[in-house]
């Protein structure tokens, strides 16, 4: 029985991906190519934002795992069999890979950075005294397998970390909240938001004017999850208004972000090009492998996506 890999990879990555795949999965007939077998011959699907349809007519499809953490664009896509398992990329080089960034983007708005990166191109020497990781508060909202483990890393370098999910995580060192009554309690104590949360029909827009004004005047956001999760508009008009000071864009509605965006001039934003936790052949196809030996050997696949959540 085989294995489809439908994938929108350009050609560099899947010089990356693929001897990696074959190394981790030895004895396993992997293609690229649907008419490379016979369709009903192919039980399971690695996919990283495959066309529409590339998986319809699978008869004997028992497995769509994906290659990305996110699954909201396969949830959305109606051409993605419904009743078949689907599993997200849970990868604990991933998890770290994102809480390095986000630890990277609040020690820089602790210690005033990116306000030095000004100063260089204004050509200003202007030292400014530093704030103490103590001295902030930083909410991380969502705790799953990132969340949770960026607000570890955050509260061991001293920070006081707030944490956030819809249904309740439980986490050492950290304080944590749940439901939408405790959300504005939480930003409203955090100098410095990262959010981490899934997308959902629940999560979309999160950050608008509302919820932007609940955060303590002056403070920062960090998105790193999703681009749909912030409402551009208001967003910027926080900006305008000081009420929010600075923020750090790794995600957007429209990727590659178009050229004539606000955010790429705006002295308040830094932007990233979707590279807080990318993810990497070398461990995530040992990952992939995992959940091939788990189905073949008919024992439960890890990080079934819960369709009804919508992770």
């Amino acid at each position: 029985m085989a294995i489809l890999v439908a994938a929108d990879f350009a050609s560099d990555e899947w010089a990356a991906w693929w001897p990696c795949l074959e190394a981790a999965l030895p004895g396993e007939q992997v293609v690229r190519d649907r008419s490379a077998c016979r369709t009903d011959e192919i039980e399971i699907a690695l996919v990283a934002n495959p066309p529409p349809g590339a998986l319809q007519g699978l008869s004997s499809l028992k497995l769509i795992q994906s290659l990305w953490a996110g699954v909201d664009k396969l949830l959305a896509d109606p051409t993605v069999p419904a009743g078949v398992p689907l599993a997200r990329m849970v990868d604990p080089a991933m998890n770290l890979l994102m809480a390095e960034t986000a630890l990277w983007a609040v020690l820089s708005l602790q210690r005033g950075f990116f306000g030095y990166a000004t100063q260089q191109r204004e050509r200003r020497w202007k030292p400014h005294a530093p704030a103490r990781a103590g001295d902030l508060t930083v909410a991380v909202l969502g705790l799953g397998q990132m969340g949770s483990c960026a607000a570890r890393v955050l509260a061991a370098h001293g920070y006081r970390v707030l944490g956030w999910s819809t249904r309740g995580a439980g986490l050492d060192g950290v304080a944590t909240h749940a439901g939408a009554t405790a959300l504005p309690q939480v930003l409203a104590q955090a100098q410095i938001v990262v959010n981490l949360l899934p997308l959902t029909a629940a999560t979309v827009g999160l950050f608008n004017a509302d919820t932007l004004a609940h955060m303590p005047r002056g403070s920062a956001l960090v998105n790193l999850a999703r681009g749909a999760h912030v409402v551009d508009a208001d967003l910027l008009a926080a900006l305008a208004s000081g009420q929010v000071a600075l923020a750090v864009l790794d995600v957007f509605h429209t990727e590659p972000l178009p050229a004539d965006h606000a955010f790429w001039s705006h002295p308040q934003i830094t932007v990233l090009p979707h590279v807080a936790a990318p993810t990497d052949p070398r461990s995530a196809a040992l990952v992939v492998a995992a959940n091939v030996r788990a189905l073949r050997e008919g024992r439960a696949v890890s990080h079934c996506v819960d369709r009804a959540r919508g992770y």
